[in-house]
């Protein structure tokens, strides 16, 4: 049942009651308008894609989002339709009458919720009528040389266009809920708010603009996060403008919402407005029938990954597979805000402890940033077909070999080993072995770089020396492309990718979520975040001992670069101390973790925002008791009471400690009974459903 109809029921879960008996409260409409509907620029596209599914349950025919018409996307992404409300289909018609292109349809992802499209050319005519309505409203200027925020005021003109048709059908009842998704999207608030619509409107900040800029000109942002000028620093910067559209957003808005309680802090100094409710991001979650199916994954691609790494190193090839770890960072090339000069900087302490006690664990690291380049690099294709030609070669002796045995066996004889490879055999074989011989090293890129003299990932390996010598324990990767599954050097999609790697490390500076880390704990793979991204405060939040899980926070607001360096580089340490049985046991509750972060969850913090908006805005029609933003009692996950995941510095000053040690620590560690002890501290969520007549639910009931 949509939520909506639960509205004229009772109050239900904390959710604000009709007071009106004769409002068709089941008609209340709810729109998300984002820049980023169908169209992929960045993280908001993730999350509004992930969370459709799980608001469409909620809402029914009565949820719509609100983006951009770009055919390209719109081609393999919408299947068009006619509105099947008619009052939506009239304001439509309206604004097409008047010379707008407005696209209806369903949204091809889980979900498919109805989706409503502006072609934002067919309106650009207007563009200097609308900068002038938005200058009288704002005193916000718009330079003409700005495309982004040209097309920001145009979209925002339409979507305010199509609410005042909308509402003007409904009499002012508060029919109709809008939650924008940043400044792009802010215009249309801004509008609506002047010209007083009966929307409730939601404003959501994934990142603020100028938060963004500072962290990537590497400036101690968190340390003085009071001390900024904040016009004169967004001035500098050429961005004045669309720092006071998302600042008027903020301040138009009925609820204003951001993403990470750390992200809060930072609007509260540079929006100047506190947040009303946080909503974390979520994922939806599949779990496999089998339970440890994830773990054959991880095989599977992990031999996929060992395959490359043969025809990388080939000639070099010194270390045992069976021994080597593969790291990853991934993300927009951002050196500093994604922290790979601090990963850099530990990878490189790292290669110096894992040589210094003469470790047999090889650590391969890759960086998959995508960065500008002319096309792979002859050295890695050549590793690649010198590796395939030594598969064939092996094969084909193989075959040979096998059928002299089976021929052998088949008269009753017993073969001479000395005489089944004839001479053509071992010559085959030693020209195989002299192609694999090299004499230059292994390269640390896969692609020509295009500006390599300049690049500060192959700057900084040059300066801390990680050329891929035999000697490294730590070999180094850039991949400076997306990864796909059509690749003639790696070919794997991401997650394919993600499942076969053994640790992910996302050491950000600047991280208002961080989907990377989130995606690798519902894969089962443990990561490395930071106490400066969403994620990470989410899990201290929520799990007693984050590292038991595989989830390392490395601490990057309360202590100096070089400290945060030397944690980092110690949970690396500790990671590769772990035998191959505490990296299954922590593979094994790091996916457990994954229900933490499911949309079924997490939900309920958009719900939170939505009740509030509608009780601020038509406080006669709605009412809502003072609360906080719902809380999650229970709602965490406490210490393994049985075997630590990594050998602890306490217990073990040497890098390697007994087998009986370890076979101790197995029989303490009963995997279905912390599973289910991990089960009890995630609650069903609270219901959505109509409660029985007579029987009305407390407020805080719904609280886990």
């Amino acid at each position: 049942m949509p939520l909506a109809r639960s509205l004229s029921m009772t109050s239900l879960n904390g959710l604000p009651q009709c007071e009106d008996e004769d409002l068709p409260v089941e008609d209340l409409l709810l729109f998300e308008i984002s820049w980023e509907v169908t169209n992929k620029v960045g993280g908001i596209y993730t999350v509004i894609q992930t969370k459709a599914k799980t608001t469409a349950d909620e809402w029914g025919e009565n949820y719509f989002l609100i983006g951009p018409y770009f055919e390209q996307n719109v081609k393999t992404q919408v299947e068009f339709s006619e509105p099947p409300n008619p009052a939506v289909k009239k304001a439509m018609d309206t604004m097409k009458s008047q010379g707008c292109q407005v696209f209806f349809g369903r949204w091809l992802i889980e979900g498919s919720p109805y989706v409503l499209l502006f072609d934002i050319g067919s309106a650009a005519w207007n563009l200097d009528k609308w900068k002038g309505e938005f200058w009288e409203v704002s005193n916000i200027g718009i330079p003409f040389h700005d495309r982004e925020a040209n097309d920001a005021v145009i979209f925002g003109s339409l979507t305010a266009w199509f609410l005042k048709e909308l509402s003007s059908q409904f009499d002012d009842k508060p029919n109709i809920i809008a939650h924008f998704h940043e400044w792009q999207a802010g215009v249309g608030l801004i509008l609506s708010r002047s010209q007083k619509l009966p929307v409730a409107t939601i404003f959501t900040t994934h990142a603020t603009l100028l938060g963004r800029y500072l962290c990537a000109a590497s400036i101690d942002f968190y340390n003085n996060l009071d001390q900024f000028d904040i016009d004169k620093e967004a001035g500098e910067r050429q961005i004045y403008h669309r720092y006071c559209m998302e600042r008027a957003s903020v301040h138009c808005a009925h609820v204003f919402t951001t993403v990470s309680q750390i992200t809060a802090t930072e609007a509260e100094h540079m929006l100047k407005k506190s947040p009303d409710v946080v909503t974390p991001n979520g994922l939806n979650i599949k779990k496999f029938s089998a339970m440890h199916e994830f773990q054959n994954l991880h095989s599977m691609y992990k031999a996929r990954i060992q395959e490359f790494i043969r025809g990388h190193f080939y000639g070099h090839l010194d270390f045992d597979l069976d021994k080597t770890l593969f790291f990853f960072i991934a993300g927009r090339y951002e050196f500093s805000n994604k922290g790979a000069d601090m990963f850099l900087e530990a990878l490189s302490r790292l290669n110096f402890l894992l040589r210094v006690h003469k470790t047999d664990v090889t650590v391969v690291v890759f960086f998959i940033m995508p960065a500008k380049t002319n096309n792979f690099n002859v050295e890695t294709l050549k590793g690649q077909a010198v590796r395939k030609q030594l598969w064939d070669t092996a094969q084909s002796v193989k075959e040979k070999f096998g059928r002299k045995l089976y021929n052998a066996l088949l008269k009753g004889e017993i073969p001479d080993l000395n005489k089944i490879l004839d001479r053509d055999d071992i010559s085959i074989m030693k020209r195989a072995i002299f192609t694999t011989q090299r004499h230059t090293l292994p390269p640390v890129t896969t692609h020509n770089m295009i500006d390599d003299s300049n690049d500060p990932i192959l700057n900084t390996i040059r300066r801390i020396g990680l050329f891929n010598n035999r000697t490294d324990r730590v070999k180094v990767i850039l991949h400076p492309e997306f990864l796909s599954s059509t690749s003639p050097l790696l070919p794997l999609d991401y997650e394919e990718f993600v499942r076969g790697c053994h640790l992910g490390v996302f050491p950000s500076y600047y991280e208002p979520w961080g989907y990377t880390p989130a995606e690798c704990t519902v894969m089962g793979i443990p990561s490395v975040t930071t106490n400066l991204s969403g994620f990470g405060c989410f899990m201290q939040e929520h799990v007693a001992d984050p590292a038991a899980y595989g989830i390392y926070i490395v601490d990057r607001r309360f202590r100096s670069p070089d400290e945060s360096c030397n944690q980092l580089t110690q949970f690396l340490y500790g990671f590769c101390q772990q035998n191959r049985r505490q990296r299954i046991i922590q593979r094994n509750r790091t996916e457990r973790l994954s229900d933490l972060l499911d949309w079924k969850y997490l939900g309920r913090y958009y719900m939170h925002a939505r009740h509030l908006a509608l009780s601020r805005t038509f406080p006669v029609k709605f009412e809502m008791e003072p609360s906080a933003p719902p809380k999650t009692e229970g709602f965490r996950y406490p210490r393994p009471s049985s075997v630590p995941p990594s050998p602890s510095a306490s217990q073990h000053s040497s890098p390697h400690h007994s087998d009986a040690e370890d076979e101790d620590e197995d029989e303490r560690y009963d995997e279905d009974e912390e599973a289910e002890r991990d089960r009890q501290n995630i609650k069903s969520p609270f219901s959505i459903g109509a409660l029985p007549q007579g029987k009305k639910k407390q407020h805080g009931e719904y609280r886990n």
